[in-house]
C-alpha cells in the first residue's frame, strides 16, 4: 500500500482483498488499530445493529443498591 496525501491528511488506498474480506463498502466505518512499529490490524466497526442484538444477549444484573437517576444521567452527558 502506498501513503498519499489527501487534504491535509495523509490516506491509503485498501487492496481489493481487505475490502472483500471485511465486506466494505463506501461510506463503512473502520478501526486501524497498531499492533506494534510494523503491524497494525483493520476491523470494521460495529453497526447499529450488532451492537443492538449484543445488548439484547447481555444478561447481566444490576448491583442490588443501583438507583437511575434522569438528572445526574443527563448531567453526565452535557
Amino acid at each position: 500500500m502506498q501513503v498519499s496525501r489527501w487534504g491535509n491528511s495523509l490516506a491509503i488506498r485498501l487492496p481489493a482483498a481487505v475490502v472483500g474480506s471485511l465486506k466494505l463498502k463506501e461510506g463503512d466505518d473502520i478501526e486501524v488499530v497498531v499492533a506494534d512499529e510494523r503491524m497494525f490490524a483493520i476491523r470494521r466497526t460495529p453497526g447499529a445493529r450488532s451492537v443492538l442484538a449484543r445488548l439484547h444477549k447481555y444478561r447481566g444484573k444490576l448491583p442490588a443498591d443501583f438507583k437511575f437517576d434522569r438528572g445526574e444521567a443527563n448531567e453526565r452527558g452535557a
